[in-house]
């Protein structure tokens, strides 16, 4: 179940695309350094969002009774969330009691188009290209468009017996004791679960002949709960409810885990949570501006493809090159946005950049010395 496709690209498009690709180089390197600089903002006004709300936050062990002295206040609370409502299914005509969430999950058996391509540089700059394409049948929660497949064996072939929407409902009604719960705190309750099927009830469902012998077009339908269970909050008490913290700087803050959580574990979490994010984010800026740089110098690469090996070399060249200077870049960003609140943070980074520049333009290999020559 493969089809290949070869192409040629000549050296003049290669140089062509060279060009528009310094376009695309510089638009990835002010993307990058924009999220840099947002992402740095964002995980200081975050720590200090944290230390606020950590520095306010006070206990309310009772909740079973509404009290008025913890009105504005923010508030650590643990305890067993309940509802009475009723979500359903009137198309499949399945309901839970006492659920905090529905989901309805539906699969489409289809064929789905995977692909490998290899490229090999040609004498005189041209680029042959071959790509592999591969066609196996999975379950898949949309359906796929086969009328974009490349192997015309396999074009076309996919339908669907019914197309329906995957989806979750949330209770609009769940107490917390005395209180009850905001729209995204009962959002934030986790724990999925298949619901259990009765003798007069169903609760997953298939569309097609024989669900041990699937076939193109089938579609097959799950359902899931998610039972009430211990949870606790970070947030402050409106009357019988709850609204986010404000901060001084107008962030807001409110926060529900799953389990009897101390305020202390919530605020290492959450503390935990912004550094990781700090860190993807940098790692991403990093590889914008990397790429960025890649491109913007590509066309000097490619200007020396009419012969391959000198190419080769030149790109591995460039590549180390590109990566300090994105480092650096990224280093330098980041110093930057932590001037005002920690500077010796700020020139720790900025002594770190400077490094790593002067040990690129200074290190050099060792010299190796020649048969016959002297020492």
């Amino acid at each position: 179940m493969a089809y290949t496709e070869t192409t040629r690209t000549s050296y003049g498009k290669r140089l062509g695309n060279s060009l528009s690709g310094i376009l695309v180089g510089l638009v990835m390197i002010i993307g990058g350094t924009v999220l840099l600089g947002w992402n740095e903002k964002r995980a200081v006004n975050r720590t200090k969002l944290l230390k606020e709300a950590q520095g306010q936050v006070v206990e309310m062990p009772d909740i079973t009774t509404v009290n008025s002295e913890f009105h504005g206040k923010l508030v650590h609370a643990s305890g067993l969330p309940a509802t009475t409502d009723i979500l359903s299914d009137s198309r499949f005509k399945v309901s839970v009691k006492g659920a905090t969430a529905l989901k309805r999950e539906v699969e489409y058996y289809q064929w789905v188009e995977s692909s490998e391509t290899t490229t090999k540089d040609k004498i005189g700059g041209a680029q042959e290209t071959t790509t592999t394409y591969y066609y196996n049948r999975e379950w898949v929660s949309n359906p796929v468009d086969s009328g974009n497949f490349h192997d015309p064996e396999y074009k076309g072939k996919n339908s669907v017996k019914e197309q329906l929407e995957s989806y979750t409902h949330y209770a609009k009604d769940v107490s917390f004791g005395a209180y009850k719960l905001t729209d995204g705190q009962i959002a934030s309750i986790s724990g999925f679960v298949p619901i259990q099927a009765t003798d007069s009830t169903a609760t997953s469902f298939y569309i097609g002949k024989d669900a041990s012998n699937p076939e193109i077009g089938d579609v097959r339908i799950k359902f899931y709960q998610v039972l009430p269970s211990t949870v606790s909050i970070v947030s402050c008490v409106n009357g019988d409810t709850f609204t986010p913290f404000v901060s001084k700087s107008g962030k807001t803050f409110d926060t529900l885990v799953m389990g009897t959580v101390s305020q202390e574990q919530i605020f290492e979490g959450e503390h935990a949570t912004n550094k990781m994010v700090l860190w993807l984010l940098r790692v991403l800026g990093f590889f914008l501006i990397y790429m960025g740089l890649r491109n913007v110098f590509n066309i000097l690469e490619t200007l020396l493809k009419v012969l391959p090996f000198l190419s080769n070399i030149l790109g591995w060249g460039l590549g180390i090159v590109c990566f300090v200077i994105a480092l650096v870049w990224t280093l330098v960003v980041a110093a930057i946005a932590w001037v005002a609140s920690r500077p010796v943070l700020a020139i720790g980074l900025l002594l770190i950049a400077a490094a790593a520049i002067w040990y690129f333009c200074t290190h050099k290999k060792k010299k190796v010395d020649l048969p016959g020559q002297a020492a």
